[in-house]
């Protein structure tokens, strides 16, 4: 008999999913999920580490600005790109270490370019930017809308960054028909600037007249910049005038649904699930779970890993060591956290393909609902190392859990991770993560029991590193 039953942490991962298709909105569920837990938000700007109290519950954010405008606004909201959220132990002291859990919340998408507007043989067409290195050709023929921030004004001259998300098709990038291009199964290859535009509709007068919401001529003022019809329909999902947008930041996403597939419902079929799968678990455990044994615990929601992490919102910037400083000021104290600390930087992996076994190490072939991967690269694309993959298997093992081993073939460039890059700190590292099939595809396939698996292990984490690192003697 087939089994319909879906596992329950797979349910909700689908729902904030389908709520996330930038990671604007990631932050925004994350919030409001923390909220719910008894997190309370803490400003940068503040002086935040004078007020902390044993057994509390904080997180803040931070906004990436793509430009001056957005720099500018007085009322950001909670429409941030990334985010860190950390609780309080009991008997906490400065020199307390942190317990770690690393993830990103960016996946390889298309962005709406600053000067959008273009028209070719009666179509509207919108200009876009790739961004990540995506399976792009997967993005053809998909049923496409628009997601992201808008910057606004009011009357009163003061500025917002509201979120938007269009909840109905409006774009797509077609093919061409084999008719016309009788190779086009041989040879998948396309030009990303000339053969990649999305159509957002027919010319007609009404929608395309180049005279409508004319401003003043400022440099906020991007009326000219994209079709009239673009900035109606932005203004009508807002419930404003076009005039009183001033920028946005408009990612393009795939209106399917997230959904359970195969006979048993084993598997997940969702855009976006590297890496927003190892986010939603590092949130649900440090939301369930029960007090600390010792350390500070922390989650870090990255933006920007696929394009680098090179950002003030990505893994390289002062988000980790911000935190570490506050809490441990001195020299002394702040060399103490750093020893006393581990980080587990969670990130999808690659499951066994069926059809392409060639690609994988003979002994090291992940499949989907077995377990957590350990990540190991001699390159040191990966951070784990012996002591690491150790502490993760005790951790798995209290929980009653299974882990797999991953590294790539000699022949075969390795992908990366934030871990590497948070390892330069001087924190011990490890890289894990979930498998799956059509990485950086616009719809991926992952296993849905994995994530009730990797939910498992960062509360395990949470709860009992402290005991399972003082049971390690190192000589």
């Amino acid at each position: 008999m087939i089994n319909t039953i879906a596992p329950e942490a797979a349910s909700r991962f689908l729902q904030f999913v389908n709520s996330s298709p930038t990671p604007f909105h990631a932050v925004q569920n994350a919030i409001l999920r923390l909220e719910k837990a008894g997190f309370r938000k803490v400003r940068e700007v503040d002086e935040w580490e004078k007020d902390i109290k044993e057994g509390g519950k904080y997180f803040f954010t931070r906004s990436a600005a793509r430009s001056s405008q957005l720099t500018a606004v007085k009322r950001p909201g909670r429409n941030q790109s990334s985010l860190l959220a950390f609780t309080i132990p009991q008997n906490w002291k400065p020199g307390t270490g942190v317990s770690i859990v690393a993830t990103h919340i960016d996946s390889p998408n298309l962005r709406v370019r600053p000067i959008s507007k273009r028209t070719k043989e009666g179509y509207l067409q919108v200009g876009v930017e790739t961004y990540g290195g995506g399976i792009w050709h997967s993005w053809f023929d998909r049923d496409l809308s628009l997601a992201g921030r808008v910057v606004t004004a009011d009357k009163n001259g003061s500025f917002a960054s509201k979120l938007i998300k269009i909840d109905r098709p409006l774009l797509r990038i077609p093919t061409l028909a084999i008719h016309l291009d009788r190779g086009v199964n041989d040879n998948l290859k396309f030009n990303q600037e000339t053969q990649f535009v999305p159509i957002l509709g027919l010319i007609a007068d009404k929608l395309n007249d180049d005279k409508a919401y004319k401003q003043a001529d400022l440099a906020s003022n991007i009326q000219e910049n994209h079709h009239p019809a673009l900035l109606s329909l932005l203004a009508q999902e807002l419930d404003l005038s076009p005039e009183e947008i001033h920028d946005f930041e408009l990612h393009l996403y795939d209106t399917q649904p997230s959904c359970l597939i195969g006979l048993d419902n084993e598997f997940i079929s969702s855009p976006r699930m590297d890496n927003l799968v190892s986010s939603f678990c590092a949130l649900e455990a440090m939301a369930e779970s029960k007090e600390s044994d010792g350390n500070v615990n922390c989650i870090a929601l990255f933006n920007h890993e696929e394009i680098g992490s090179v950002s003030t919102t990505g893994a390289e910037s002062s988000l980790v060591p911000t935190l570490i400083d506050r809490l441990s000021p001195t020299p002394a104290a702040h060399g103490q956290s750093i020893a006393r600390s581990f980080l587990i930087s969670s990130d999808m992996g690659h499951a066994i393909h069926p059809n392409y076994t060639d690609k994988y190490e003979s002994n090291h072939k992940p499949r989907m609902n077995q377990g957590i991967i350990i990540k190991t690269n001699a390159k040191q694309r990966y951070a784990s190392d012996a002591i690491g993959t150790f502490l993760v298997k005790k951790l798995v093992e209290s929980r009653g859990g299974k882990v797999q081993e991953f590294e790539v073939r000699n022949d075969m460039a390795c992908g990366s991770t934030v871990g590497p890059m948070l390892s330069k700190l001087g924190l011990r590292t490890v890289d894990v993560g979930n498998a799956m099939l059509s990485m950086h595809s616009i719809r991926e396939t992952a296993g849905s029991h994995d994530v009730q698996h990797a939910i498992d292990l960062f509360s395990a984490f949470f709860e009992g590193f402290s005991k399972v690192d003082q049971s390690l003697s190192l000589h």
